[in-house]
């Protein structure tokens, strides 16, 4: 019997027994699926993260002040100096916290920063009405503020809103312009925000200082060189004292994320194999079956003739013709679901041809060696034995 002979006969014992070829195919359908899905819903979860860091730019350095105590010990005039250097291009030291803003009835909970003119730069935000903060409103402790286009709708119900008021947390502030759309990150909306400036913030929040710094690096080359210089000014500034302040490198944050992300499609996509074993499992006890119930059919082969080989080949490339096939399904059900995951659940699902390679492999793959051991113990009876098998 060559090999296309046993390929037919394999195809009409599964169609012959439809629903229990179904049902032995389910777990590695199930298995193929869930790897697609699950291994695209992390790569997605990856691409959408390092796209929206990307998009900051990876010149990017992060100073976070924690201070002694409950309390900074730097002001923002001390944060500009020590950012007052030719390779950073932009510095914007900040404070950042939750208000309730008010107008008339219209009121909502919002990310008030209070910074300086450097903060529309080095977060990449642009305008669509009026202006940013500017140095004479830090000097002159102004209190303006440059809205989000979500906070500025919720507030007035439209983004034409420069030159009119509003409360934070009861102080009235005045309308000096209004930010264009930016969108999410992943520090949450970029839209729903006050910006105010961080002499003002300072009298608001009821604390002195500042929180953090966010610096842009003239040349991407010189990230390493500046993040020393800064270290070195800020333990100065601490008196050693490292607890006190963190810099952060925007591409170290990037590398991070992407090593703990390729870690939990890993595990991922290990969890989903199991379900392949499972499957792998369900096969060859349904091939066990088989083997029983066609004891005959066995026994009259061999007695006219056929081999140990041509008896086991048979059985194994029926077991190999059940997992492709689920394999097959489950690559459809897989796509299938990462269609529904972005459409109705808003998720980024990234679906890797080599992943899908690798599970209908590896599905193949259960098909052999489950197989081997009902296709070895079908070869391996003996034709008068099989013959007078009831």
């Amino acid at each position: 019997m060559n090999i296309g002979q046993a390929f037919k006969m394999a195809g009409k014992s599964i169609l012959a027994n439809k629903m229990r070829s179904l049902l032995t195919m389910l777990g590695i359908i199930i298995g193929v699926a869930a790897v697609i899905a699950l291994v695209g819903v992390g790569q997605g979860t990856t691409k959408q993260v390092t796209d929206q860091v990307q998009s900051l730019g990876t010149n990017l350095l992060t100073v976070s002040i924690t201070g002694r105590g409950s309390k900074t010990t730097l002001d923002y005039k001390e944060a500009e100096d020590i950012t007052n250097t030719s390779d950073i291009e932009f510095a914007a030291p900040y404070n950042q916290q939750n208000a309730t803003v008010k107008n008339g009835g219209s009121s909502t909970s919002v990310s008030v920063v209070g910074t300086t003119a450097d903060y529309m730069d080095v977060k990449d935000y642009s305008l669509a009405q009026g202006r940013f903060v500017a140095q004479i409103d830090l000097d002159y402790y102004q209190k303006i503020a440059v809205l989000g286009s979500t906070t500025a709708t919720d507030l007035f119900g439209t983004t034409n809103v420069v030159g009119q008021s509003f409360l934070i947390n009861g102080v009235r502030y005045k309308v000096v312009g209004v930010l264009a759309t930016k969108g999410s990150s992943l520090t949450g909306s970029n839209d729903e925000i006050v910006i105010i400036p961080i002499t003002t913030s300072e009298r608001l929040f009821k604390s002195k200082g500042v929180k953090s710094i966010n610096v842009q690096v003239a040349d991407p080359k010189k990230m390493d060189a500046v993040m020393a210089e800064l270290e070195t000014a800020l333990g100065k500034k601490f008196r050693g004292d490292t607890n006190s302040y963190r810099v952060f490198n925007q591409q170290d944050l990037l590398d991070s994320f992407s090593s703990i992300s390729d870690t939990l499609s890993l595990a991922l996509g290990g969890v989903a194999a199991i379900s392949l074993l499972v499957g792998g499992i369900g096969i060859m006890n349904i091939m066990l079956v088989s083997v029983t119930e066609r004891t005959r059919e066995i026994g009259i082969r061999k007695a006219i003739g056929a081999k140990k080989r041509d008896i086991m080949i048979q059985f194994l490339i029926e077991s190999i013709a059940l997992s492709g096939l689920g394999g097959l399904l489950g690559i459809g059900i897989g796509l299938g679901t990462a269609q529904l995951l972005q459409k109705f659940a808003s998720m980024t699902v990234v679906v890797s041809i080599p992943i899908m390679g690798l599970a209908f492999g590896f599905s193949v793959f259960i098909g052999v060696v489950f197989g081997l051991f009902p296709a070895n113990k079908a070869s391996s009876l003996r034709p008068i034995e099989a013959l007078r098998f009831e």
